[in-house]
C-alpha cells in the first residue's frame, strides 16, 4: 500500500537476503515492501526484530570481498540496481525507542536519497520527528528540512572515507549504529529519568507522630524538593512543597519499604512514603540521599538531551546553581529558556553546548545572575540587553564565533572574568578598557597577530592576560610606559621570534614555550618563574636581577651559556637548561646555596666545576653529554642530593661517597646506563646505603661482588642488563625490598636466588645462556612477570612449569613451526618486541607482531598505545590483523586508511570510548608488478611512531598528531571550536588529535591516519617501532644507532626500552625491532609448496637457534595454563610436531610463487633442487637414510635419529670447468646430460657465525636439540658485500643430532631455475663423490622400486649425493 498522494511502484516482495525467512528470527509475517516511491526517493522495508539485527550484524562482519555490501545482505535485485545507479542514494537505519534495551523493539530500514528530507522520512514513518544520535551519548531533534542520508555520508566523509562507493557500504552497514543513529522515538533511559524526575502514587504520611492517617497521594522527587499533592492522581493544586537539601532520608524500620522524608532547619517538616517494592524503594532512596547531600541548592541536569525544564523543576525555588550543558535547551515554548526567570534566587546558570546559535534574550531578565557559561553555542554577536545583567561577576563565551562585543557590555561594572577564548577576535576588545573591575582576560586561540602592549597599558586593571594559540608575530607599543597591573601573561604557541616585555614592571609569571624566539627581554623587578622552553633562544636578558625568581625552565633553545643573572638570582630553586648547546657550567650555578634541581642533559659538557661549599641540590640531571668524571666531592658536598642521572656519558669511574668510615649519603636514584663503567665501581656503591632505584644497564661489568650486593638492602629496582655478566650474587636474597631485576642481554647461565624475595613483582633475564632453574616449591605471591625468552639452553620441566603457571604473566620461547612460509619470511625480516609497564601497576600497550602475514610473503607490524586504558590496545592487538586482510581484498590504494576507520568502528561496537595511538606497518610485494621487491606501507594516529634505518641513518615514516608537534592539527582543531586547555589538551582529555575511539570528541578527534608508502632496498636495515614514551626520551638517530650493531632483535627492542627507562621515563613504553634483510634479488618464489630463500638469508643472531631473539616468536601465557599446556610448547627436544610441513597437502594447493630470478621453467624440463635441507632417518639407528644401506660417512649418531643439515648452491660455474665430472656420474633422476650442463654443485659448511649449530661440546648437544636450519649461504657476493670463502665447502654433512622421525630419506628443497646448468665438483671432493654415485647405480634396481612408492605418497624430490 503506497503512501497517501503518492504512486506506488508495483514490484515484487522485498525479502531481506537470500536463503532468509522470517521464521528464523522471529518473525511472524513475510518481509514485505510497505511502500516504493517511483523510482524513489524514499523506500521502507519492513520491520526487524533486534534478535534478526545481530544475526545479520555478524554475516556483515564476514565479507567476501565485493566492493558492495548490499549485494550481500538486505535488498532484492531492484533495490541493489537502483542503489548501484547512484552513489548519492543510500539506507538509513530508523530505530524504536530504546531498541537498545527492549527485545523485540522495531527497526525500519529506508532507501533514501542524500536530497530527502528528515520531514518525508517522518511522513513515511507516521511520525512526528526524527532524532539523531551520535556515539550512544545525546540525542537531538531533527529539523523537518535536515537531511539524514547527508547527514550520514557527511559523518563518514568527517571520519576520513574517500570512496563515495565505500561510503554508501558503510552507511548501509548495519553495525555503523554505534556511531550515528536515527530514533522515531525519543529514547529515554530509566536511570537518566530517576535523576531528572521520580514520580507515583503511594501511601503518603505527615508527620512523625501517627496523628496523620495514611493517604494515597502523588508524590514526586524534583530538583531539590519533595512534592505531594493534596489530592490523589492530582498534578494541579495545591501542592505541599517539603525542601531536602541539607535535610535527611531515613529508612523506617517498622513498616517494609518506607522512607521517612526530613528537611533542614528548626521547622523541619518529615512526610513519610510507602512504597510497594524493594527496588522501587531503592530508587527512591539513592535519588533522595544525592539531594539532601547538598550543601547548596544545586541541580545538575547536564547531558540529559532536555529540550525544555520539567515544569515541576519551578517548584524549587532555592535553586541558586542550575546546570544545563550538553542539551538542546529551546529558547521559547513552556519550559524553554524563557521560563527560567522563574527562579526568584537564581545565581550561576550554565548553557554551553546547547547549539543555540543566538544569544537568548530572556536570559537579560535574570537580574540575580552572577555567573554565566554560555559557551559552545555558535554565537556570532551579543544582544544591547547584555547590560541589564549588573550582577553578572563571570561570564564565559569561549568557543563561539565572536569577534565584537557590544558597547552596553561596559556597564557590567562588577565582571571579574570574561572568557573569550576560541573566538575570531582580531585585536584585545576595546571595551574592556571600562570594565574596571576586570582582572583576568582570557583570549586563547583567537585570530591575534599583535600584541599592542598600549592597549594592555590602558587596561590597568587586568592582572591576568591569556593569548595561548593565536597568531602572535609580534609585540608593539610604547616600552617607557610602564605596566604595572599584569602580574601573569601566557604567550605559548604562537609565532614570535622577538619578545620585549620589559615594560610590565610587575610581571611575575610568564609562559612563552613553543614560539619562535631568538631573544627575550624582561623586567626582573617582580618576575618569579620563567618558561620558555621550546625556542630558537640565543640570549635572554633580564634587568634588574630578579631577586625573586624561583624556578627558571629555558630547555630546548640554542643557548651556548648560562646567563650570567642566573648565578646572581639568590631564589632559584629549578634551573632547566637541558637540550641546548653549553660547553660548561658556571661553577657559581653548582654552587649556588638556593638551588634544589638542576638539569642540565643533552648538551656538550665535558666536566664539571669542583665543589668547595656544602650545597642544597637535591635533583641533578647530567644525562647525554661528555662526562668522563664527576666532581670528588660531589657526595661529599651535596648531602641532599637525592637523584642523579648521569646517563649517555663516558664516565669510567664515580667519586667516593664518604671520607671516614661513615657515609651521610641520602641519594635513593641513581642513573648510569650506557656509560664505561668497570666492576671497579661496584666498592662505590656501598656509599650509599639508602639506593632504592639502581640502573647500570650497557656498561662493562662482568662481576658483581656479592659482598657489595649485600649491603644495598633498601634496594627495591636493579637494572644490570647489557653487561657481561655471568651471574648474579646469591647474596641479592639480602635485598628484601626488591620488585624488580632487569638482567636481560648478558651471559647470565645460572639462575639468581630471587624467588626467595618476598616483594619481587617483575624479573627480566632474557637473552642470556640459563640452562636450568631451581626454584622453590613456593613462588612469592608478589611475581607478576617472569621473561626468559631468548634463553637457547633452558628446558623446563614439567614440575616447574607447573609452578609457573601461577604467574600472571610468563614470557618463554614458543616453538617455531617448521613451515615453508616462516622459513621465507625469516629470511627477509625478525622482529622482537619490548614491552615495560614502569612505575605504573598495568601495561597500556601492546604489539602486533605477523612474521608470515597473508600468504605468507608479507608481514603486519603494529603498536597501541591506550595511554590509561590497557584493553583497548588488546582490542586492536587482536583485531587489526584481520581488517587490514579484508580491507587490502577490496582495495590496493585505500586499504590502509580503510583499516584504521573500521577498526575506530569496531571499537565503537565493543563500547570503547577512550583512544588509542596506534602505528601499522605492512610490507608486501608492489600489486601491480609482483616480481618487484618489497614495499612498506606505515599509517598512523597519535603519538605511535615507525622509524626505519636506511643506510644507518633514521627516516622518519610517520606524522604524530598532537597539538604541540602538530601546527596543521592544532589549526583545525581551533577552526571546529574545541577548547584547548591550559595543559594543551583538546577538551582536557588528550594531546592528540588523531586517534582511534574517543567518538564523544568527534570532530575534534579523527581515526584518520597517516599514510606514507615506500619501496624496500638493499639499504634498509632496520624498522623501529615505539609509542609516545619511547621516543620522547629516545632520539631517532640514538635509537638507531643504540641498536644497530645488535643482532638479535629481541635484544634490541629490550636495550631501546631500558634506554627509555634510565633517561627518565616513569610511564609506559614499548619497542619493535624488526630486521630487514632485503637484497635487489632477494628470490621469493615458491615450487610445488615449497620456498626457495632469498640470498639475503643469513642468520640475524649470533646466538644458536634462539626462537625468540631471532624470530621474535615469544610466548605469554597466563596464570590460566596449565602445565601440561605449557610444556607442549617448551623443552621438548623428542617431539614429533616438524612432520614435513613442506611437503604436505597443507601447502601444495596454494599458487606458485615466481620472481623475475626464476621465471617458470619449460615443460618437461628437470630441474635440480640442491638448497639447505634437513632430512632424519627412522629406519635405522646407524645413521642410515631410508633409502641407503651403509652409514654417510661423517654422520654422527645418537642411537635414535639422525638430522642432516647441509648447504647446496646451484651456480653457473665460471672458471670451474675443469671439474666437471662425467654424465655417469649424474643422478639418475636426470632425464639427459644436456639438461644438467653447466651446472655446478658447491657444498659448504655453514659459517660459524650465521648458522644455527655449533660444535663443541655438552652445548652442542642443547643448543641442537632446538635448533632449526633455515639459514643459506650462496656461493656470491651478498647484498651486505660479504663472500662466503670457498675453502669453507668442505663438509659434506655438518651436523647430526636428535631429530624428529620422518619418513623419508630426500631433500625437502625447492628447484633452481638454471636447466643448461651442469654439476662440477671440486676436486677435494671427486673422489669421495664418484664413489657413492657409484654405489648409486649399483642399486639402480632397488632404488626404482622406491620411487614408485613414493609416487603414492605426498610429492617429494630426491637430489641424490
Amino acid at each position: 500500500m503506497g503512501l497517501k498522494g503518492e504512486k506506488t511502484w508495483e514490484g515484487p516482495k522485498i525479502r531481506l537476503c537470500p536463503g532468509v525467512d522470517g521464521i528464523k528470527y522471529g518473525l511472524e509475517q513475510p518481509f514485505e515492501a510497505i511502500a516504493v516511491r517511483g523510482l524513489p526517493s524514499i523506500q521502507y522495508l519492513g520491520y526487524i526484530t533486534q534478535n534478526m539485527l545481530k544475526q545479520l550484524g555478524k554475516r556483515n562482519v564476514k565479507r567476501n570481498g565485493s566492493r558492495s555490501c548490499l549485494n550481500r545482505s538486505r535488498f532484492g535485485s531492484r533495490e541493489r540496481d537502483w542503489l548501484k545507479a547512484d552513489a548519492g542514494r543510500g539506507c538509513v537505519y530508523v530505530y524504536g525507542r530504546d531498541s537498545a534495551a527492549a527485545a523485540s523493539s522495531d527497526l525500519r530500514l529506508v532507501l533514501c536519497t542524500v536530497d530527502t528530507p528528515a520531514s518525508e522520512i517522518c511522513d513515511g514513518e507516521g511520525r512526528k520527528n526524527l532524532f539523531l544520535q551520535l556515539h550512544g551519548d545525546l540525542v537531538r531533534r531533527l529539523e523537518p528540512t535536515e537531511k539524514p542520508l547527508q547527514i550520514v555520508y557527511d559523518y563518514l566523509a568527517g571520519l576520513g572515507f574517500d570512496d563515495p562507493v565505500r561510503m554508501q557500504e558503510e552507511a548501509a552497514n548495519s553495525d555503523l549504529s554505534c556511531m550515528i543513529r536515527f530514533y522515531s522515538e525519543k529514547p529515554c533511559q530509566v536511570e537518566q529519568l530517576d535523576r531528572i524526575l521520580l514520580s507515583g502514587v503511594y501511601n503518603v504520611r505527615k508527620g512523625k507522630t501517627q496523628l496523620h492517617k495514611w493517604a494515597e497521594r502523588l508524590v514526586i522527587l524534583c530538583g531539590t524538593c519533595l512534592i505531594v499533592s493534596s489530592v490523589k492522581d492530582s498534578h494541579t493544586g495545591k501542592m505541599h512543597i517539603l525542601p531536602l537539601v541539607g535535610g535527611k532520608v531515613e529508612e523506617m524500620k517498622r513498616r517494609q519499604y518506607t522512607l521517612a522524608f526530613t528537611s533542614a532547619g528548626a521547622q523541619a517538616q518529615t512526610y513519610h512514603v510507602s512504597f510497594e517494592t524493594l527496588a522501587e524503594c531503592q530508587r527512591w532512596h539513592r535519588q533522595a540521599s544525592t539531594v539532601v547531600s547538598m550543601r547548596l541548592s544545586m541541580v545538575d541536569l547536564s547531558c540529559y538531551s532536555l529540550e525544555e525544564v520539567p515544569e515541576h523543576l519551578f517548584y524549587s525555588q532555592d535553586i541558586i546553581y542550575l546546570n544545563l550543558r550538553h542539551n538542546f535547551m529551546r529558547s521559547s515554548g513552556a519550559g524553554s529558556l524563557d521560563s527560567l526567570c522563574r527562579f526568584s534566587q537564581l545565581k550561576s546558570l550554565n548553557l554551553s553546548h546547547n547549539r543555540l546559535g543566538e544569544f537568548p534574550v530572556s536570559l537579560c531578565e535574570i537580574a540575580t545572575l552572577t555567573e554565566l557559561n554560555i559557551s559552545c553555542n555558535g554565537l556570532r554577536y551579543l544582544p544591547s540587553q547584555i547590560g541589564k545583567l549588573l550582577n553578572l561577576q563571570t561570564f564565559w563565551l569561549d568557543g563561539n564565533f565572536l569577534t565584537s562585543l557590544p558597547e552596553e557590555l561596559g556597564s557590567l561594572q562588577q565582571l571579574s572574568c570574561l572568557g573569550l577564548s576560541f573566538n575570531n577576535f582580531c585585536e584585545l576588545p576595546a571595551i574592556c578598557e571600562k570594565l574596571v573591575t576586570l582582572d583576568k582576560l582570557a583570549l586563547a586561540g583567537n585570530l591575534l597577530e599583535t600584541l599592542d602592549l598600549a592597549v594592555l597599558n590602558r587596561m590597568s586593571h587586568i592582572k591576568s592576560v591569556d593569548l595561548r594559540l593565536n597568531n602572535l608575530k609580534r609585540a608593539t607599543g610604547d616600552t617607557l610606559e610602564g605596566n604595572k597591573s599584569v602580574t601573569y601573561m601566557d604567550l605559548r604557541d604562537n609565532q614570535m621570534t622577538h619578545l620585549d616585555l620589559s615594560s610590565l614592571g610587575s610581571l611575575e609569571q610568564l609562559h612563552c614555550e613553543r614560539n619562535k624566539l631568538k631573544e627575550l627581554m624582561l623586567s626582573g623587578f617582580s618576575l618569579r618563574a620563567l618558561y620558555a622552553n621550546s625556542n630558537c633562544l640565543t640570549a635572554v636578558n633580564i634587568y634588574p636581577v630578579p631577586g625573586q625568581l624561583t624556578c627558571l625552565e629555558l630547555s630546548h633553545n640554542q643557548l651556548q651559556c648560562v646567563p650570567d643573572w642566573a648565578c646572581e638570582a639568590k631564589k632559584l630553586e629549578v634551573l632547566d637548561v637541558s637540550y641546548n648547546l653549553l660547553v660548561e657550567l658556571p661553577s657559581r650555578i653548582l654552587s649556588s646555596l638556593s638551588l634544589r634541581k638542576l638539569m642540565v642533559g643533552h648538551n656538550r659538557l665535558q666536566s664539571l666545576p669542583p665543589l668547595l661549599e656544602h650545597i642544597p641540590l637535591e635533583v641533578l640531571d647530567l644525562q647525554h653529554n661528555l662526562l668522563t668524571k664527576l666532581p670528588e666531592s660531589l657526595f661529599v658536598k651535596a648531602l641532599n642530593l637525592r637523584y642523579l642521572n648521569a646517563s649517555a656519558n663516558s664516565l669510567e669511574s664515580l667519586p667516593s661517597a664518604c671520607t671516614g668510615e661513615e657515609s651521610l649519603s641520602v641519594l635513593q636514584l641513581l642513573y648510569l646506563t650506557n656509560n664505561n663503567l668497570t666492576d671497579q665501581c661496584i666498592p662505590v656503591l656501598v656509599g650509599h646505603p639508602s639506593l632504592r632505584i639502581l640502573h647500570l644497564a650497557n656498561n662493562n661489568l662482568q662481576t658483581f661482588p656479592a659482598s657489595k650486593l649485600s649491603k644495598l638492602e633498601h634496594l627495591e629496582e636493579l637494572n644490570l642488563s647489557g653487561n657481561k655478566l655471568k651471574t648474579i650474587p646469591t647474596t641479592v636474597a639480602n635485598c628484601k625490598l626488591l620488585h624488580t631485576l632487569i638482567a636481560h642481554s648478558n651471559e647470565i647461565s645460572i639462575f639468581p636466588e630471587i624467588l626467595h624475595l618476598p616483594h619481587i613483582q617483575f624479573v627480566d633475564l632474557s637473552c642470556n645462556e640459563l640452562t636450568e632453574i631451581l626454584i622453590p616449591e613456593a613462588l612469592p605471591g608478589a611475581l607478576q612477570e617472569l621473561d626468559l625468552t631468548g634463553n637457547t639452553n633452558l628446558v623446563l620441566e614439567h614440575k616447574t612449569l607447573d609452578i609457573f603457571s601461577h604467574i600472571t604473566t610468563l614470557k618463554i620461547d614458543a616453538k617455531p613451526s617448521l613451515t615453508a612460509d616462516s622459513a621465507l619470511t625469516s629470511t627477509f625480516w625478525s622482529h622482537g618486541v619490548a614491552e615495560m609497564a614502569g612505575q605504573r601497576n598495568k601495561l597500556c600497550v601492546s604489539s602486533l607482531a605477523l612474521g608470515s602475514f597473508a600468504e605468507g610473503l608479507e608481514a603486519v607490524y603494529g603498536m597501541f598505545d591506550g595511554d590509561k586504558n590497557e584493553e583497548l590496545p588488546r582490542l586492536l592487538q587482536c583485531t587489526m590483523a584481520d581488517v587490514l586482510l579484508e580491507e587490502v581484498q577490496q582495495s590496493d590504494t585505500m586499504f590502509m586508511s580503510n583499516t584504521f576507520l573500521v577498526s575506530h568502528r569496531k571499537l565503537g561496537m565493543a563500547g570503547q570510548k577512550l583512544g588509542s595511538s596506534a602505528v601499522l606497518c605492512y610490507i608486501r610485494h608492489d600489486v601491480a608488478d609482483p616480481a618487484s621487491n618489497f614495499s612498506l606501507t606505515v599509517a598512523n594516529v597519535g603519538t605511535c611512531q615507525a622509524i626505519l634505518c636506511r643506510s644507518g641513518k633514521p627516516l622518519p615514516l610517520c606524522k604524530v598528531f598532537s597539538l604541540e608537534q602538530c601546527a596543521e592539527e592544532a589549526k583545525r582543531v581551533k577552526e571546529q571550536k574545541a577548547i584547548i586547555t591550559e595543559d594543551n589538551k583538546v577538551n582536557g582529555v588528550t594531546c592528540c588529535t588523531r586517534m582511534l575511539g574517543c567518538t564523544y570528541l568527534h570532530p575534534w578527534i579523527l581515526p584518520k591516519p597517516h599514510v606514507n608508502s615506500i619501496p624496500l632496498t638493499v639499504q634498509d636495515e632496520l624498522l623501529l617501532l615505539g609509542n609516545k614514551a619511547l621516543w620522547e626520551h629516545l632520539s631517532y638517530t640514538e635509537a638507531v644507532s643504540a641498536v644497530r650493531h645488535l643482532h638479535d632483535p629481541l635484544a634490541a627492542a629490550k636495550k631501546l626500552c631500558t634506554l627509555a627507562q634510565s633517561y627518565g621515563c616513569q610511564d609506559n613504553v614499548g619497542a619493535m625491532v624488526v630486521c630487514l634483510n632485503i637484497s635487489e634479488d632477494s628470490c621469493t618464489c615458491e615450487m610445488h609448496g615449497l620456498t626457495l630463500p632469498g640470498p639475503g638469508g643469513l642468520s640475524s643472531t649470533t646466538k644458536p637457534a634462539t626462537p625468540s631473539s631471532s624470530s621474535g616468536i615469544a610466548s605469554e601465557f597466563s596464570s590460566e595454563l596449565s602445565a601440561s599446556e605449557v610444556s607442549s610448547e617448551v623443552g621438548s627436544t623428542a617431539s614429533d610436531e616438524h612432520n614435513a610441513v613442506g611437503l604436505d597437502g597443507s601447502l601444495l594447493p596454494r599458487q606458485e610463487r615466481r620472481c623475475s630470478l626464476h621465471p617458470v621453467p619449460p615443460s618437461g624440463i628437470f630441474q635440480r633442487q640442491p638448497s639447505s635441507a634437513t632430512f632424519s632417518s627412522n629406519q635405522s639407528d646407524n645413521g642410515l637414510d631410508s633409502d641407503d644401506e651403509q652409514p654417510v660417512e661423517g654422520v654422527m649418531t645418537n642411537g635414535s635419529k639422525v638430522e642432516v643439515e647441509v648447504d647446496i648452491h646451484c651456480c653457473r660455474g665460471e672458471g670451474l670447468e675443469e671439474f666437471e665430472p662425467p654424465a655417469a656420474e649424474h643422478s639418475s633422476s636426470a632425464p639427459g646430460p644436456e639438461d644438467d650442463s653447466g651446472l655446478v654443485l658447491v657444498i659448504r659448511r655453514q659459517n660459524s657465525v650465521n648458522s644455527n649449530t655449533v660444535q663443541k661440546g655438552v652445548k652442542e648437544k642443547c643448543e641442537l636439540q632446538k635448533s632449526l636450519s633455515t639459514c643459506c649461504l650462496y656461493g656470491k657476493k651478498l647484498s651486505n658485500g660479504s663472500i662466503v670463502p670457498l675453502e669453507e665447502s668442505l663438509n659434506l654433512i655438518e651436523v647430526a643430532t636428535e631429530a624428529p622421525k620422518k619418513k623419508t630419506g630426500y631433500f625437502a628443497a625447492p628447484s633452481q631455475m638454471e636447466p643448461e646448468d651442469q654439476f662440477v665438483v671440486p676436486p677435494d671432493l671427486e673422489e669421495e663423490v664418484k664413489e657413492q654415485m657409484k654405489q648409486h647405480q649399483e642399486h639402480g634396481t632397488d632404488q626404482e622400486k622406491k620411487e614408485e612408492h613414493a609416487a603414492a605418497l605426498p610429492e617429494e624430490f630426491d637430489t641424490a649425493l
